[in-house]
């Protein structure tokens, strides 16, 4: 595929103050965090080179580990973090440990962190659900962050699992992963991080105890924003598209569950028709199966704008990083899609620091010569430069996914005429259509058996709000 690119943009004076003083003022307020100096930053690719990092640091530990984790596998990897961790608090180190009851699953049920509980540390689950709170587990804490002693942390977008070491005896190749380690002052925003979502999980650290950024001796010259965020504060969604808006040169990025919505779309694609190299790293396969057939039909507005966009070739990229112009980088947990952006907790760093910046965009490059390029066809549709062996092997099952997912985008596509329909979507189409059709005679023959769980729903609903409405006026009569 051909592309017509405008101009590089002149670069701008090495002088120019004002400028870097509304820029740092515009990024302060969309990621609602200060730029923190003085750090030592390690960039950590894969588990080969994280998870021996984070065991080091908790042998090493002399007073705290606080452990934040989305998942938590009950498996050869979950068992030995959780047995390392359980052996320091033996040695009288205060662990706490906060997991994420959706994203551990029935490990905690099936005994995970017994031995944890048994050594004396605090483990918490974050956000079960409750009577009073019908779907308020659908929003995670899907956060991965580790701290030692208040002088280390390392963010990142790996969990604990042994997909991540990936399994040889079974030909599974490791994922694809990356994550930092922080030395210094901004160590402190991630302890309060913690602390904040420890308290709002039902534990209780006095955050006036928690060191302050000022009060930790600078460890390096990097400056970096940590980036905690809430459902609903869309801090990243911001920074994503404020970085979209000023890059000049380059904006690689590379993401594991992409669902990019209207505005971000848009900021890519006008970046890309303005000169800026703009490239999207992103899985050939997911554990998410539906993520990966939905997000290609982003693609053809993408690459039709001047988007490249590649498929990792192995068996699953779960970075979530970005680099701009080799001199900005973030690093952390959040995925380009609504519910990352939106629905969840999440900690991301971004990087100010041209050295660490240059390294991010060095190891995109080698990423980059282990995926396939993803162009557009003589009709103009996405197309993978794969053999036709593999296409043909793996057409039966790419088939299936896209005809049991990606319903919804084809029929907003279709309802509000906002895109083109592709035509692996016609299959979906059919699916949906004939599954409303079976609604609609289950309505007109036998109504109950649509009404029953529409009247359980609504009687628990109303309990729910009668039980908090009695909760908050007994708390209030206390007072």
């Amino acid at each position: 595929m051909s592309r017509r690119l405008s101009a590089r943009p002149a670069a701008l004076p090495r002088d120019f103050s004002p400028l870097r003083t509304l820029a740092d003022q515009a990024f302060s307020r969309a990621a609602g965090a200060p730029l923190v100096g003085g750090n030592r930053v390690r960039v950590l690719q894969d588990a080969t080179e994280n998870y021996p990092a984070w065991a080091r640091a908790i042998i090493d530990a002399r007073e705290s580990i606080h452990v934040e984790m989305y998942i938590v596998h009950r498996d050869d990897v979950g068992r030995r973090f959780v047995e390392l961790l359980a052996a320091r608090a033996r040695d009288g180190i205060q662990i706490r440990f906060l997991y994420d009851w959706f994203g551990c699953g029935i490990g905690p049920l099936a005994g995970l962190f017994k031995p944890l509980i048994q050594a004396g540390a605090e483990v918490l689950a974050f956000n079960p659900p409750t009577f009073t709170s019908i779907l308020g587990w659908t929003r995670r804490d899907h956060r991965k962050l580790l701290t030692i002693d208040g002088r280390v942390a390392f963010v990142s977008g790996l969990c604990i699992g042994q997909m991540w070491e990936g399994r040889k005896d079974r030909g599974q190749a490791p994922w694809r992963d990356t994550g930092i380690e922080i030395v210094g002052p901004a160590v402190a925003h991630a302890e309060q991080a913690f602390a904040a979502m420890w308290n709002l999980a039902g534990g209780e650290i006095a955050l006036n105890q928690l060191p302050k950024a000022e009060g930790i001796a600078p460890a390096g010259s990097v400056a970096l924003r940590l980036i905690p965020t809430e459902p609903f504060t869309a801090r990243i969604l911001q920074l994503d598209l404020l970085v979209a808006a000023m890059a000049r040169r380059s904006l690689w990025i590379t993401d594991a569950y992409f669902l990019g919505h209207g505005p971000y779309m848009e900021a890519l694609k006008r970046a890309a028709q303005e000169g800026v190299d703009v490239r999207l790293l992103l899985p050939q396969g997911s554990d998410v199966g539906w993520t990966v057939p939905v997000s290609r039909t982003l693609y053809r507005t993408l690459l039709e704008s001047g988007v490249r966009i590649f498929e990792w070739n192995g068996t699953m990229i779960h970075a979530k990083t970005a680099i701009a112009d080799e001199l900005w980088g973030r690093i952390g947990s959040t995925n380009l899609n609504v519910n990352s952006w939106l629905g969840n907790w999440e900690l991301d760093a971004a990087i100010e620091d041209a050295k660490i910046a240059s390294q991010m965009a060095n190891q995109y490059l080698k990423d980059l010569a282990q995926s396939t390029e993803i162009v557009l066809g003589r009709h103009k549709r996405p197309l993978a430069s794969i053999d036709r062996r593999d296409r043909r092997r793996l057409r039966p099952a790419r088939r299936m996914i896209r005809t049991v997912t990606g319903v919804g985008r084809s029929i907003g596509a279709v309802v509000s005429g906002n895109r083109p329909i592709e035509d692996f979507e016609i299959a979906p189409l059919v699916g949906a259509g004939v599954l409303l059709a079976l609604i609609a005679a289950l309505a007109f023959w036998a109504p109950k058996v649509l009404a029953w769980p529409v009247a359980v729903i609504a009687a628990w609903t109303a309990a729910s709000f009668m039980v908090e409405a009695v909760v908050m006026f007994r708390r209030g009569s206390s007072k």
